[in-house]
């Protein structure tokens, strides 16, 4: 593909009348008063001296321990500023959002201070709400300061309280900013390898599942509500053995899914084909060896040769005799040789392999679609550096993509249990694997419209089906993906009579982000996905992505505001003032739901943590239970006030090693944070 297409157009900096149009509008902020204190200055008098000193020398805020002997946890303050702790580019939007019990009595000043000179860079007055969190926090203030340009770090502060004080944070140049947390997602990838290929770190001290190199396949056992079948798996009548080593574990758990993991492959082989210099070989944050690395799992679960897909590795339930994944707390390297022989953990010994279908078989079109995207992609990023590699990639694109069953009835096929993952849309996926199939086509020397028609096909009844605007990006939708990708190879390769325009193209994607937009209007925080749902910070991540595909498409910076706002949001510009990326900022999830972070980890936010770490996010509750082994870990935000005293608008955050809902990471999760950054910068 010609690469000046691939390569996003450099979108301007917003103005302030496109931040008026993008957030004043849209989502009502206060208005901010012209600033009384010079920047450069402290204020103009002894007073206002003083307290901009106590703002700048307040502690930096950290969360805080709970698990042991600690003193009592704190009351709520009477009032908490949240900001995006990974700080702001210089020319983009800067927004605070202040909370408040109650209305002041007069407008409420808040100042940005300066590290080190500790002085007033920007001041202002809140004069609008922008609505109420919860009883605790009736009143959420906008603090805009998106004329501090100046590279530097900073805090904002309020007049009235000095101790409420946000973290620091800095402004400057956005690859710059960015450069950390997308080093930071590829560590967390390197931490989650399975199999003799593992990377040594603080938190890797030995390779896991070594067994997998000869795993038995079994069929797909029927199971209950809770996942869990009847007496043992039955094996095939062949015997099959496959080597499943490798791949990175799906979650805190260490079972493969076929489902995840080629929706990481795809979005983060995108990321490297479309940002070469912050994603691709020789870039400080360098994705290629991990993208291979899952590549090279899904080839093992993929057998060109008898035309059979293996889905799963590993079962998560069992039943009241043989354990699970899920019953067991420990480290990976302990598994081979778990309970000597002892019947019951022989699915922990040696994780079982899920057939799809039986070979030459038609396969769920979800998988099909989205591998046949992972395996063009595949050719695409490395028909230069490894080009047997790619070919076979190619080979495998084309086969799979045949063998998708496109009058598939019933329920798709995700994971064993289904309710793991529950997938309901497959034309999304088709859609994505013809168009990533024409580009590669292409790419080979072989342009063939077939598969660029077949694209536009699925595109066209993607948009009119029922499904369509009904989410956004994430691992069950990935029809801005596409729409991005097939808009490029239409305006490269003139074919007439497609079923569909780039217009139209256009208009599904821009329907998902004013959607978000919609969301957006009725919470104070503008976050455009509601906060009581399940993958709030991916689907966080999503809208900038979708944000910024669409501006690069149409040359405008039609939403950068908000590609720049969902960001913010993720990275500590919410209710709870947690950012929920590990290691993106200064106050993160401590006691993730991850065997390896648990028992090996630090407990304190300093390192080993698992940087890059993607966890679920605010949810509708916080989950409870202990498995045995599993160490005690609570953590409570700044001041050691429990997040609980930050719920709101039905959504709850705890930051607990047993609350699975809230704090576990996960690969698809993790996937939408470095395009994201790579966006940004």
């Amino acid at each position: 593909m010609n690469d000046l297409l691939r390569v996003p157009r450099v979108v301007a900096a917003v103005s302030a009348f496109g931040l008026l149009l993008g957030l004043v509008a849209a989502a009502g902020p206060a208005s901010a008063a012209p600033a009384s204190a010079q920047a450069g200055s402290s204020s103009g008098s002894p007073v206002l001296a003083a307290t901009v000193q106590k703002i700048c020398h307040e502690p930096a805020p950290s969360s805080v321990l709970s698990t042991g002997a600690h003193r009592a946890a704190a009351g709520a303050p009477a009032a908490a500023i949240r900001v995006d702790q990974v700080g702001y580019p210089a020319g983009a939007v800067k927004q605070a959002e202040i909370m408040t019990h109650s209305k002041p009595a007069s407008a409420l000043r808040w100042v940005v201070v300066r590290a080190g000179s500790c002085t007033v860079a920007a001041s202002g007055l809140a004069r609008q709400g922008l609505g109420g969190w919860s009883k605790r926090y009736g009143w959420v203030w906008a603090a805009q300061f998106s004329g501090l340009r100046t590279p530097g770090t900073y805090r904002v502060g309020i007049l009235n309280d000095p101790s409420a004080a946000s973290p620091w944070f800095p402004v400057g140049s956005a690859a710059r900013l960015y450069a950390k947390p997308l080093a930071n997602a590829l560590y967390f990838y390197q931490n989650e390898r399975d199999g003799p290929d593992f990377i040594h770190t603080a938190l890797r001290t030995a390779p896991g599942h070594l067994n997998d190199a000869s795993a038995m396949t079994y069929r797909t056992p029927p199971v209950d509500e809770n996942g869990d079948f009847k007496g043992s798996l039955a094996k095939y009548a062949t015997g099959v053995r496959i080597n499943a080593t490798g791949g990175w574990w799906d979650a805190g758990d260490y079972l493969h899914f076929v489902e995840t993991t080629s929706y990481t492959e795809a979005i983060l082989l995108q990321g490297i084909a479309s940002f070469p210099q912050q994603m691709g070989a020789g870039a400080s944050a360098d994705f290629t060896g991990e993208a291979k690395f899952g590549m090279d799992f899904l080839q093992r679960m993929w057998h060109e040769k008898t035309k059979t897909l293996y889905y799963q590795v590993g079962t998560g339930e069992a039943n009241n005799y043989y354990f699970g994944d899920h019953d067991i707390w420990r480290l990976p390297q302990a598994d081979d040789h778990y309970k000597g022989t002892n019947p019951r953990y022989v699915y922990i010994r040696h994780p079982p392999v899920f057939r799809a279908a039986r070979p030459g078989a038609l396969l769920s079109p979800n998988l099909a679609g989205r591998l046949a995207a992972d395996f063009a992609l595949c050719y695409q990023v490395f028909r230069k550096t490894d080009p047997g590699y790619a070919a076979n990639c190619l080979r495998d694109a084309q086969t799979v993509y045949s063998l998708a069953n496109t009058h598939w009835k019933g329920q798709l096929m995700t994971a064993i249990p289904f309710d793991f993952y529950p997938e309901t849309s497959w034309k999304d996926d088709m859609m994505l694997g013809g168009t990533e199939l024409a580009i590669a086509m292409r790419d080979a020397g072989r342009p063939d419209t077939v598969y660029l028609r077949d694209a536009a096909s699925w595109a066209s009844a993607w948009i009119h089906s029922k499904q369509a605007l009904s989410d956004t990006l994430n691992l069950y939708d990935v029809s801005a993906l596409a729409d991005y990708e097939l808009d490029l190879a239409m305006r490269a390769q003139h074919v007439s009579g497609l079923a569909v325009t780039r217009a139209q193209l256009l208009g599904n994607l821009r329907g998902q982000i004013e959607k978000g937009i919609h969301v957006a209007g009725s919470d104070p925080f503008r976050f455009g996905f509601a906060w009581d749902q399940y993958d709030t910070t991916t689907h966080g991540a999503g809208l900038t992505v979708m944000a910024d595909e669409y501006d690069a498409l149409t040359g405008r910076p039609v939403y950068a505001s908000w590609a720049q706002h969902w960001l913010d949001n993720i990275l500590g510009g919410n209710a709870w003032g947690v950012s929920l990326i590990v290691g993106d900022g200064t106050v993160f999830p401590d006691c993730m739901q991850h065997q390896v972070t648990n028992l090996v980890g630090s407990h304190n936010g300093k390192p080993p943590v698992l940087a890059g770490a993607t966890v679920e996010g605010p949810n509708s509750f916080a989950a409870t239970g202990t498995v045995p082994n599993m160490r005690r870990c609570n953590a409570n935000a700044p001041g050691n006030v429990p997040y609980a005293a930050y719920n709101g608008h039905k959504a709850v955050f705890q930051d607990n090693v047993q609350s699975y809902s809230t704090v576990e990471p996960a690969i698809d999760l993790t996937s939408l944070t470095p395009l994201a950054f790579a966006w940004q910068s």
